[in-house]
């Protein structure tokens, strides 16, 4: 905010210097960025700079700083009086325009006046002078007297030529779709409205883009002689948006999309008013044309001294925190230890009681309140999810996976590749997004793109994984049963390229899903797979169990999906509802001893039927009979081959039995029968034969 050192004076008994200005403002939290000399017409001055924070556009005038700096310094602040008095014989307003407030939303209040006979021509040298030094261009007396009122009290305003309006009248009203309007301003072309904005319009066509720029087609000129003065509010959002809509920024959008309240427009335009009858002379009509909402009632707000006291750490007593809110426009009143404060109008920012408390740091100066060499921090526990979360990648992570961060938006194709079935795709409806406007339905396609950029770039044995949302429309396609909606939902994924001669591409794959299953849930926790068709985007593919709740689906990344991404190779890859069970971590675990006596262990091959899987022989295993399985402790799988010497669709399954007592030392005598009895349970219900 530019402002004039004479004219910060105007208001201020004693004035201050330049220096002594910008201490107390940078006090009361506006730094000054920058100082300069200025000069009008031989007549010289100070121009300074301050920051303004968005939350105070009542400091963004020359009053609202006068404020400040009388409130701190502790001197006289002196603002206008403004009462200008109407013309005798003159007729009322309401019989020579009309007003109409069509969308009091976007207008909480308008209001108009009119003066009758004025001059244009030159503005008087101390308005000059003013406008001059704060770095704004003098146009002529109308025009200068409501840019002088916008940057003293910070209200915009607006004058229309009177003849120039249709009807005569003033609409507030939505733009129509399409509507051309002409603004002020030198090389100014027109443009299209759009129905969102909000526009002052006559009988026939907008003559203002509300809050934001006047038109053209009814700006005061050198032969105006009756004018109506425009004085009004409007939405701060509406404002900025058809500001930045339109490319269109003033000293006006500044100052509404900051907020100007409704019951601060009368003083402004009653300042306006009379300044005009100074400088253009002319004669004010009796009335004034008002539209919209009633102006609300002012706000209260209350402190507790003591609270005040503790949140500042500085011993400020009661009656000293009364009076700085009180210089500030506050109107305090202290009883029994609280201050009753009622809001100035101009003060949108003070809405709760920790607002109080930070008017009286700024005026105590927050270069007064201690500071501690040691601040007593305690710090919060990581929560389980976290800690979950933590674990799984660690375990990722020393496994050799390297974890992403990707995009949630996809190609549509790549989308498309790994939708589940009965689900739709969501879109995002902005032309920023390209060529990738989906929405991914998995992680995997995402990790897929980093396999493919790496794998292009000479990057091999690429190993990536990835917890991210995936978003999808569950029920939107035609025969889907009902229930459609936007899901969402978190997702670990990972996947990895298979190497030159793997057997079974997937068996790394299964075994990396148990360990970090058996880190969440314990080492007692199984994992079910089974052979499923509809797996997006993988074939072959398996979708897994852990109990009755489904973790997901694992395998190879099919044709279809590898092209869709231009991916090449055979790429193992899992998606997992992992994040689901990290509520209840660490999984609860149960110490036991160490066996006090060995183990016998008995390796046992099997040439099985590829139909039969190793939940098929463990199925087996479970329904021999129970005096066989008692000693039995432990069954490790330990490998499978296919090849010479064995049956067509045949494969030789290798698994391991551990037995073990408890009390005593087992003898492989009594082992022998047992095994015997496994094995005859598996063949009973496998089929399978025992190779020699």
């Amino acid at each position: 905010m530019y402002a004039s050192v004479t004219w910060i004076n105007d208001y201020l008994d004693p004035p201050l210097d330049a220096e002594h200005q910008a201490d107390l403002l940078t006090r009361a939290g506006f730094p000054l960025e920058e100082r300069e000399s200025v000069d009008s017409e031989g007549r010289p001055d100070v121009r300074q700079d301050f920051e303004m924070t968005s939350n105070r556009g009542d400091c963004g005038c020359h009053l609202g700083m006068a404020r400040e700096i009388a409130a701190i310094g502790g001197i006289a602040f002196t603002p206008p009086q403004p009462a200008p008095q109407s013309t005798a014989g003159e007729p009322d307003v309401a019989t020579l325009a009309t007003v109409r407030n069509e969308d009091p939303a976007g207008c909480p209040r308008y209001t108009a006046r009119i003066i009758r006979g004025v001059t244009v021509g030159p503005s008087p040298q101390w308005l000059a002078d003013r406008l001059r030094w704060r770095g704004d261009i003098p146009r002529n007396n109308v025009v200068d007297a409501t840019n002088f009122v916008l940057f003293e009290f910070g209200q915009p305003t607006h004058v229309f030529d009177l003849a120039r309006l249709a009807g005569p009248g003033i609409v507030v009203r939505a733009a129509q779709e399409g509507e051309e309007f002409l603004p002020l301003g030198e090389g100014a072309t027109p443009i299209r409205l759009h129905a969102e904005d909000l526009v002052i319009a006559d009988a026939e066509r907008p003559v203002a883009l509300a809050g934001v720029k006047g038109g053209a087609g009814s700006a005061v000129t050198t032969g105006t002689t009756d004018i109506l003065i425009e004085a009004a509010t409007f939405d701060p959002v509406r404002v900025r948006a058809a500001s930045r809509r339109h490319g269109i920024a003033s000293d006006s959008s500044y100052r509404f999309e900051r907020g100007v309240h409704p019951a601060a427009i009368d003083a402004a335009a009653d300042r306006l008013v009379e300044l005009i009858l100074e400088v253009a002379g002319g004669r004010l009509c009796p009335g004034v044309l008002e539209a919209g909402g009633p102006i609300p009632a002012p706000r209260t707000a209350s402190m507790r001294t003591a609270r005040a006291r503790a949140v500042l750490g500085v011993d400020t007593p009661d009656e000293a925190m009364a009076g700085m809110l009180d210089r500030l426009g506050f109107s305090a009143r202290l009883e029994a230890s609280v201050i009753h404060c009622t809001v100035p109008v101009h003060r949108l920012d003070v809405e709760r009681e920790i607002d109080l408390v930070e008017e009286v740091a700024r005026m105590v100066g927050l270069d007064s309140i201690p500071r501690h060499e040691k601040l007593a921090v305690r710090v919060a526990p990581p929560q389980p999810r976290e800690l979950a979360r933590r674990a799984v990648c660690d375990a990722l992570t020393g496994l050799g996976f390297v974890e992403t961060v990707t995009h949630s938006l996809v190609s549509e194709a790549a989308a498309t590749a790994f939708l589940p079935a009965g689900h739709g795709l969501l879109r995002v409806d902005d032309e920023r997004a390209g060529a990738e406007p989906v929405l991914r339905p998995s992680v995997l396609p995402s990790l897929a793109r980093v396999a493919a950029f790496n794998r292009d770039h000479g990057a091999t044995d690429v190993r990536l994984f990835e917890q991210a949302a995936t978003f999808s429309l569950a029920g939107s396609l035609p025969g889907t049963p009902a229930g459609a909606g936007h899901r969402e939902s978190i997702r670990l994924a990972f996947m990895h390229e298979c190497r030159e001669g793997l057997e079974n591409p997937l068996r790394e794959t299964r075994g990396i899903i148990d360990r970090l299953v058996a880190l969440l849930r314990g080492p007692e926790a199984a994992v079910r797979a089974e052979p499923a068709a509809d797996a997006a985007g993988l074939e072959p593919a398996a979708r897994l169990w852990l109990g009755d709740r489904e973790l997901g689906a694992m395998g190879l990344l099919s044709g279809p999906a590898r092209a869709a991404i231009g991916l090449e190779g055979v790429w193992a890859a899992a998606e997992l509802a992992l994040p689901d069970l990290y509520e209840h971590f660490p999984p609860d675990r149960e110490a036991t001893s160490l066996p006090a006596f060995p183990a016998i262990d008995r390796d046992l091959t099997l040439v099985v039927a590829d139909a039969i899987s190793w939940a098929d022989v463990m199925a087996a295993i479970d329904a021999a009979d129970a005096a066989a399985r008692e000693a039995l402790e432990r069954i490790e799988y330990v490998g499978s081959w296919r090849g010479p010497g064995l049956p067509e669709a045949h494969r030789s399954l290798s698994l391991r039995l551990r037995f073990r007592r408890p009390d005593r030392t087992l003898t492989h005598e009594e082992v022998d029968p047992t095994v015997a009895a496994i094995v005859a349970a598996i063949r009973a219900s496998t089929a399978a034969e025992l190779r020699s």
